[in-house]
């Protein structure tokens, strides 16, 4: 897709550390890390429509004694980023199992605010997607913002997780709440300080439209406050959690959204399945990994704006397509009921190294991802105009597909700053993507 959109990133060469620890060594491997590590990582991004971004994210881990090294004891991630034009991240994220003994617990307060969130309709390739309608130097042009709308949402979640066999076969239950509002894009705003030539034109969006013919319900179209349950059983054998080598690690989740807990018309329920292995194929040096992942819901009816979501014990994240699902593929390209996607993933190890008593390694990794609507969403065509019938309905829904390569720094084998490039099979879902942000895939 083209896109009059400049990326600047720029990363620290250097992690930030505060530890104290002793100079213990494993036998044949790299020095056992004890007591507090911190990384962080400095940012700064530009685009065109929201502005400068700039920020940082962090992460604090203490290692206790050095006896489960690399597990942590505890670990913090923050996340403080804006940009001129309002975009905004603040995330809080705690992760432990020494908080309540015997019980790994996770918790996040965040609050995300987007001027300009992908679009695209639902059910995949069933939407009709052009992108000579965001592309000003084409005949067709509507806006840049024609496949977007603005969100600001709270996010407030607690998990748990206990042994059932060790740590390998384990509870989790938790509850999340998520405030969501929803808008048209706020144009006025972003073409604040605009030449006359490139301010953006006060259009009607695809969300608009959708607004106007119904396919998006009244009670739905500025977000509400939605909260819901999650239980389930993880399977977990993995060597190492932030990349690892071999071993497992797979989920069984079931959500549960009662009416009374939200803008839900009757009570929600839905099932998740993920799978994730992980083969040694070289010691220490190659790694393949893949993820299976199916989502679908079983009952009730969830609104527009929760759709997107893709959920597993520990994290809510945007849905199918971008940086955490199908690199290549737009974000939010895949939108329904029930969504399934994979991963395919080697990753080697080029570089290990130690530097002012941290241990260091560079990896290159080269992917395959895809993903699919396996369950469409239902929403009332009645009002749709006819020229505009064949956009609901444009192809039969397949499987999005995309494939490229990753470069990951990593420190204490916990702390990964990762940049995947990754590009789209399919016209209809984009052209690529860069994406650099912290730790692999899965």
């Amino acid at each position: 897709m083209k896109k009059t959109t400049l990326l600047v990133l720029l990363i620290s060469l250097s992690f930030f550390t505060m530890y104290s620890q002793t100079d213990s060594t494993k036998t044949n491997d790299e020095p056992v890390k004890t007591g507090f590590s911190f990384g962080a990582l400095p940012v700064v991004a530009f685009n065109s429509d929201i502005g400068f971004q700039y920020g940082v994210l962090a992460n604090l881990y203490s290692f206790g004694d050095g006896s489960r090294y690399p597990l942590y004891d505890h670990s913090i991630y923050l996340e403080w980023s804006r940009s001129t034009k309002g975009n905004g991240n603040n995330v809080f994220r705690y992760d432990s199992d020494k908080l309540i003994p015997g019980i790994r617990t996770t918790m996040e307060a965040s609050y995300r605010t987007e001027k300009a969130l992908n679009f695209y309709g639902f059910n995949g390739y069933k939407s009709y997607y052009n992108a000579d309608y965001e592309d000003d130097t084409s005949p067709d042009y509507i806006s840049r913002m024609f496949y977007r709308h603005e969100r600001k949402v709270v996010v407030l979640k607690a998990d748990f997780q206990g042994n059932i066999i060790g740590r390998k076969l384990r509870w989790l239950a938790g509850i999340t709440y998520l405030g969501s509002k929803i808008a048209t894009v706020d144009i006025a705003k972003l073409n604040e300080g605009k030449a006359e030539a490139d301010k953006l034109p006060d259009t009607a969006s695809l969300y608009d439209m959708y607004v106007d013919w119904g396919v998006i319900k009244d009670d739905q179209k500025s977000g509400g406050d939605n909260a819901f349950f999650k239980t389930g059983f993880v399977f977990d054998t993995r060597d190492n959690e932030p990349n690892p080598n071999s071993g497992m690690w797979t989920e069984a989740l079931f959500l549960v959204a009662p009416k009374f807990m939200g803008t839900y018309s009757s009570t929600a329920t839905a099932l998740i399945l993920i799978h994730r292995q992980y083969f040694t194929l070289v010691p220490k040096t190659l790694t393949f990994a893949y993820r299976l992942s199916y989502q679908s819901k079983t009952s009730g009816d969830i609104p527009f704006y929760i759709l997107p979501y893709l959920y597993d014990s520990y994290n809510i994240r945007d849905g199918l397509g971008g940086a955490k699902t199908l690199r290549g593929v737009l974000r939010n390209r895949i939108v329904g009921d029930g969504m399934a996607f994979a991963n395919f993933e080697f990753r080697w190890k080029v570089l290990k190294t130690q530097f002012l008593k941290q241990n260091f390694y560079i990896a290159l990794s080269g992917f395959a991802d895809m993903g699919r609507v396996v369950d469409p969403y239902v929403f009332d065509r009645t009002n749709i105009p006819s020229q505009y019938q064949s956009w609901v309905n444009y192809n039969d829904e397949s499987w999005h597909m995309s494939f490229g390569a990753g470069l990951h720094f990593a420190m204490n084998d916990n702390f990964i700053v990762a940049i995947d490039y990754g590009m789209a099979t399919n016209e209809q879902d984009g052209t690529s993507g860069l994406y650099i942000g912290l730790n692999f895939l899965y």
